[in-house]
């Protein structure tokens, strides 16, 4: 039976770099999901794919030395703050080109629930979300986890250390913090 992917992270954080190889084909398929559940609130002409945003994010997390792996959900956060960023990046280095426009558009009406939809830039998403974290660290990882990485109600409570009512709690203030944000 091979290892489970908390075994193998805890096994690549002690050093055994071999557990990153074993490693990669059990969270590939997520990894996969996850780049496609970003990628999907993205332009529709959008230059990065499914596989590239995946093999780029994972590249990063090889390099990612000082990782002290926790657990599977550790992981997957950790994953889907590399993908934004390399979102991020990539809306970043494509305003330089075009000197001011065209910016991503990040579409927030499925992971927030709007009855309508709504589309933000990636870059003043990614810039409210570090305004929130000034105001509440615990709201903007619930973010993180719920939005970026895809976690469940039960994972993220069970990731922040916090009830699921405080979860939920959290999850309508920082959607709402976040709305009158981007729509100012």
């Amino acid at each position: 039976m091979p290892p489970d992917v908390t075994t193998l992270l805890l096994k690549w954080s002690a050093g055994d770099t071999s557990a990153a190889a074993e490693l990669a084909p059990l969270v590939y398929t997520e990894l996969r999901h996850l780049a496609h559940r970003y990628l999907s609130h993205e332009r529709p002409d959008h230059t990065l794919h499914s596989a590239e945003l995946v093999h780029e994010a994972y590249l990063r997390l090889v390099d990612y030395k000082r990782a002290r792996w926790q657990d599977r959900v550790h992981f997957f956060l950790v994953s889907g703050q590399i993908m934004r960023r390399i979102l991020v990046d990539h809306a970043r280095a494509r305003l330089r080109e075009k000197r001011g426009g065209g910016a991503t558009v990040v579409v927030l009406n499925e992971a927030i629930d709007l009855p309508e939809q709504r589309s933000f830039e990636v870059i003043a998403l990614d810039d409210a979300l570090h305004e929130l974290a000034k105001l509440d660290p615990q709201q903007s990882r619930l973010v993180e986890l719920r939005f970026f990485a895809g976690l469940s109600v039960k994972d993220t409570a069970e990731a922040l250390g916090i009830s699921r009512a405080t979860v939920n709690r959290d999850w309508v203030t920082a959607r709402a913090w976040l709305l009158r944000e981007l729509s100012q």
